[in-house]
């Protein structure tokens, strides 16, 4: 334990960031460095606690106490190797998690979290600087091959764990560069794509092959690759969006949230964009939905100008803490002030959108919302909600965005030509044990397999995949398990 008294003597700070006003006019990250004198005090708050909970809070099991110490040291060095054990993509974590670590860190109970996700940022940057960042290149291979469909984070993680077993994995997307998500869903400003590029490069370097712009089931034969192949991999994610049927859908100006996003991505790296140019410049903007991709929403409408940025949520506002309902160390559903919030945004909660209203020429003009109350469902009844009475109303919009959510994996193509079975969501079926499907080559893993979830859960789905097909293809694994992870400290 580096500083026995560090979480007493330091309170919990975060890197400066560039001002709303500044960073809404470009694309680019906007979360400074912390100093490395106040890198070492938030390292030192760390408790070295005798059950971390952050542990089982962190989705990948990352050994987060010994890496702490390790910066506190500043032994980074060892700081990169007890991290890279555990998580293979940590320059993307430690930007887009939400850190249900830090929801579970035992000095929440009573005092503001460790920074457990900046920290996990500034390790594998300082490692990439000082070049501890290798090709990890296998020594022997094993002369089987393993095809990856999806290049998202539980592609990536699925690929890049095979390759250190000793297969030889090619990874098949069907957008024109890798990543996926990672790619073309979430905007810049969170995640420079540089940052993406880097780490393909590195899996390139190991051995991975990617290849772009194949659409397995559409332009590229799901039947050579079966033929090729000893074992596929479906990682192609959660990629159908939950519609809002109701009147005006069809009207101009109503689009998904991914499609938005992915063209303004496409902008910023000089790509073509397919389709209607979709802007929010000098609209009034309503993003329905309260998620992270609303929050991107907000972001990116922010930087094209809009007149005005409203979000809408179904449910309730959250409370500003836990509640009874809410213990420690459980994820709390407490309210989320995101950065695109702090750049400006009208925030309703309990709210239904009940019609798109268009003018004659079929663009979308204004919205139909009611305000919502919820009830408990006393006396056996069923909870739900109800409209407030006189609150129906009108408000002007030029675009909305709907952001709620994606309700399964595309299945034309790729996933009915193979007649995977599905479970009662529409996801590729698959045991918890196995990540195998009902045909005995096939496997599958990330939000194809679980549904839509946070990439820190689609690294570790690639992950515990990797090391289920290891085992089916050579009788036992190499790979790390999450539930040993404990033991690569010991």
């Amino acid at each position: 334990m580096g500083k026995p008294t560090g979480f007493i003597e330091f309170t919990r700070e975060l890197p400066s960031k560039r001002s709303p006003k500044e960073r809404v006019n470009d694309y680019n990250e906007f979360v400074e460095r912390l100093p490395e004198q106040k890198l070492n005090q938030q390292s030192a708050r760390c408790m070295n606690c005798g059950v971390p909970f952050c542990h089982s809070g962190c989705p990948l099991g990352n050994i987060i106490p010994e890496f702490n110490d390790a910066v506190y040291r500043k032994s980074w060095h060892e700081a990169y190797e007890i991290l890279s054990a555990t998580n293979n993509f940590p320059e993307f974590t430690g930007r887009i998690c939400p850190a249900p670590c830090e929801t579970a860190c035992v000095l929440g109970i009573n005092q503001p979290p460790v920074t457990i996700e900046e920290i996990e940022k500034h390790i594998i940057e300082i490692a990439f600087d000082k070049g501890f960042v290798q090709a990890r290149k296998p020594n022997i291979r094993t002369g089987k091959k393993v095809a990856v469909i999806g290049s998202g984070p539980a592609g990536m993680a699925a690929a890049a764990q095979l390759n250190y077993a000793g297969h030889a994995v090619t990874v098949y997307e069907r957008d024109d560069m890798p990543g996926g998500l990672l790619r073309y869903g979430i905007p810049d400003f969170k995640l420079e794509k540089w940052v993406v590029e880097r780490r393909v490069a590195l899996m390139e370097e190991e051995g991975v092959v990617f290849k772009c712009n194949a659409n397995v089931g559409v332009n590229t034969s799901i039947n050579d690759l079966l033929r090729e192949f000893h074992v596929v991999v479906l990682a192609g994610g959660s990629t159908i969006p939950r519609n809002l049927n109701i009147p005006g859908r069809e009207l101009k100006g109503v689009h998904f949230a991914m499609d938005f996003l992915k063209q303004q991505n496409k902008r910023v790296s000089h790509k073509p964009v397919e389709g209607e140019d979709i802007f929010a410049t000098s609209k009034n903007v309503v993003v329905i939905g309260g998620g992270d991709t609303g929050s991107d929403c907000v972001g990116t409408s922010n930087r094209h100008g809009a007149i005005s940025v409203t979000q809408f949520e179904l449910m309730p506002r959250p409370p500003e803490s836990r509640t009874p309902v809410m213990p420690w160390p459980t994820y709390p559903m407490t309210l989320k002030t995101t950065s695109s919030h702090e750049e400006g945004a009208h925030r309703h909660w309990a709210i239904a959108t009940k019609a798109f209203i268009g003018d004659k020429n079929g663009q979308l003009i204004a919205l139909k919302v009611v305000d919502l109350e919820w009830k408990s469902g006393k006396n056996g009844a069923a909870a739900g909600f109800e409209e407030r009475p006189g609150s129906e109303r009108e408000i002007p919009c030029e675009l909305a965005l709907l952001a709620m959510g994606f309700i399964h994996p595309q299945q034309e193509g790729l996933i009915k030509q193979l007649d995977v079975d599905l479970d009662e969501r529409g996801n590729v079926k698959a045991t918890d044990q196995s990540f195998q499907t009902n045909i005995q080559k096939i496997f599958t893993a990330g939000d194809m397999r679980r549904g839509q979830s946070l990439v820190v859960w689609a690294i570790s789905e690639g992950r515990e995949c990797a090391r289920k097909i290891d085992e089916y293809l050579m009788g036992s694994s190499v790979l790390e398990s999450k539930d040993k992870s404990y033991l690569i400290s010991i």
